[in-house]
């Protein structure tokens, strides 16, 4: 089963988590895609092309499910357009929020991303979750 990784790609930190959401869905079993390993990113306005092409097109091919890493204040674009696009196609998501609990999330979430997924607490409370995919 194929699960794509979104997420902000704005700091060390940022990366970091996605990159440990990597490892537990790789220890699980899951084959990954995760946009700045696969594709790379977006250095400039000339590379837009490769990202849509990359991360979307050929990214989404075979996804059976999308875990989302939400810190910080805000979801990023990106991140929230790929969840929007999972939703449309009925490909479930997982959100992740480890920076503050989510009752306390309302104001930056959304309502519409909170109420559109599952979202869990911790890497921990990810991999549980995740071993309900397990086929």
């Amino acid at each position: 089963m194929k699960i794509y990784i979104a997420g902000k790609l704005g700091n060390t930190s940022e990366i970091n988590l996605l990159e440990e959401i990597d490892k537990i869905c790789k220890n699980l079993g899951f084959e990954t895609f995760l946009p700045h390993r696969d594709v790379g990113i977006v250095k400039g306005i000339n590379d837009i092309d490769r990202i849509f092409e990359g991360d979307i097109k050929k990214g989404f091919k075979d996804v059976k499910l999308v875990v989302a890493a939400l810190d910080g204040l805000h979801v990023g674009a990106g991140t929230a357009w790929e969840l929007g696009y999972a939703y449309a196609n009925n490909i479930p998501a997982i959100g992740i929020k480890t920076d503050e609990p989510i009752e306390n999330a309302l104001e930056y979430l959304s309502a519409i991303l909170i109420g559109s997924m599952e979202i869990v607490s911790s890497l921990n409370e990810l991999n549980e979750k995740l071993k309900t995919f397990l086929g």
